[in-house]
């Protein structure tokens, strides 16, 4: 993977400057007459000299650095006084600068460092295959090797010198199937590896490397690396010089996890140990087919971490009884480093928080993540209608002595009879096909000035089910003296 690689130097606008600072003669052992010409010209060029290395460290450096507080406190030419003296040696009595000063404000030093582009699929490269939504699936290029599916017969020798993210048809159907080719990343390859346990997907893996506080170049121990999909976010985060430091007591998820970090390319900044964390397995001698030297034995350690006292800045946790690990954790975690135990049940999360009190931990805190989708559309909705409403006086028309129907059917005849003038105050010119026709056009313009589309979410009714309770917890323990 591309953050596994190493960092290529670069030239950039800085090193192209050539702004570096340069030696200068010692003005203490210069002795000099106001009445010789070429010494007054040399004390011009050492004040420039001087006055450029001053620009050049503030231009680089803050102006309180140890370095230019050194340089302003040597005496100024124009204080000090001259004294007869050898002129030949005085040419002779220059000394540089040490090499700290030369290299702490040299711009060729300070190149630009960049990941190699690797947009190409070379031979033996690591493909997400995208087949579909909901299935991915994963091939290390090879010549003459065919990937098949349920699209078609995908040919390897169509992968290597195509870009990541192309399209490939099928050799067979016709050409109807295809596939997309994507670079892995973590996330991608927790979707398309092999379950060998139950993986720690991208939702939770994002909230443990936030609160886990990982940075580039730290160390990190792991126990239960599992199908190694929580090992690689992990990877990526501590990359380029960090070291992960993952631990199972399985001996076949152990082979296939180094063989797995050796294929994808960060073998280098991982260590695979077969080794019991909680203690409750005996030591084990096995032949490992592996190591070069056929009468080499890998022995199963047990009971804690085997790389020193407090040397990982954190500890992730994903183990069935984590509480019995807790104690050998305060000792490998580093003062105020974190902790993080991942476990489905709540009951596994008390224990666990009970034991990390009594170890001196603090700041203890448990999550659980849940992920809501939102499906977004855009929807016809109708305007609120903006007319003001007629200022008519309410009247009441009952009068006394006269039924309802009466009175119904004397409006109605009153509403016949307006009807019947206006129809004969209607043009001859004007059929009634046409005022049909023209009454729809106003009722349709009315329906569209009404409505208005409007880009709006709605949750799903359902929320995804429950993955585990993630406690996180800081290192209160101090460095012990010995």
């Amino acid at each position: 993977m591309d953050f596994a690689k190493t960092f290529v130097k670069s030239e950039n606008v800085i090193t192209h400057s050539g702004i570096r600072m340069l030696a200068v003669p010692n003005i203490d052992k210069i002795s000099y007459s106001s009445e010789d010409e070429k010494l007054k010209k040399r004390i011009t060029q050492i004040m420039f000299i001087e006055s450029s290395n001053n620009a050049a460290m503030e231009l680089f450096h803050s102006s309180g650095s140890k370095l230019l507080s050194t340089l302003k406190k040597r005496p100024k030419l124009d204080s000090m006084e001259p004294h007869n003296g050898d002129k030949n040696n005085q040419a002779n009595d220059e000394v540089t600068m040490s090499k700290d000063e030369l290299s702490i404000v040299d711009c060729s030093l300070y190149p630009t460092q960049v990941l190699p582009p690797s947009s190409i699929i070379t031979e033996k490269s690591l493909v997400v295959v995208f087949e579909s939504f909901d299935s991915l699936n994963f091939v290390y290029a090879k010549k003459g090797q065919i990937f098949n599916n349920r699209n078609g017969n995908f040919h390897h020798n169509d992968f290597i010198g195509k870009p990541f993210g192309c399209k490939i048809r099928s050799k067979n159907n016709r050409g109807l199937g295809f596939v997309h080719l994507l670079k892995p990343t973590p996330e991608l390859w927790a979707r398309s590896l092999n379950h060998r346990t139950q993986i720690v997907h991208e939702l939770d893996a994002s909230v443990i490397v936030f609160h886990l506080n990982l940075q580039p170049n730290m160390t990190v121990c792991e126990s239960g690396t599992g199908s190694g999909a929580m090992s690689h976010a992990i990877l990526r985060t501590v990359a380029p010089f960090g070291k992960l430091h993952t631990y199972e007591f399985n001996q076949m998820r152990v082979k296939a996890a180094r063989e797995e970090f050796e294929s994808n390319g960060v073998g280098h900044l991982v260590t695979v140990h077969w080794r019991d964390v909680c203690g409750k397995s005996q030591q084990k001698s096995v032949k490992d087919e592996t190591l070069q030297n056929e009468n080499e034995e890998e022995t199963m350690g047990s009971g804690g971490f085997d790389i020193g006292s407090s040397a990982a800045h954190a500890i992730f946790l994903d183990l069935p009884e984590p509480w019995l690990a807790i104690k050998y954790t305060a000792e490998t975690l580093k003062p105020n480093g974190r902790l993080c135990s991942y476990s489905p049940c709540v009951e596994q999360s008390q224990k666990t928080v009970q034991k990390l009190k009594s170890c001196g931990f603090h700041s203890i805190r448990t999550l659980e993540v849940r992920l809501r989708e939102h499906y977004v559309d855009e929807v016809t909705i109708k305007k609120i209608p903006t007319d003001r409403l007629p200022n008519k006086p309410i009247i009441n028309n009952y009068i006394p002595g006269v039924s309802p129907q009466k009175e119904t059917e004397n409006n109605e005849s009153n509403e016949l009879e307006s009807c019947s003038k206006d129809k004969d105050n209607i043009q001859p010119s004007v059929t009634s096909a046409d005022a049909s026709k023209a009454s729809e056009t106003m009722k349709k313009t009315d329906e569209t000035s009404r409505k208005r589309k409007i880009l709006c979410a709605r949750p799903f009714p359902t929320i995804k089910g429950h993955t585990a309770f993630l406690t996180f917890a800081t290192n209160g323990n101090t460095l012990q003296k010995t």
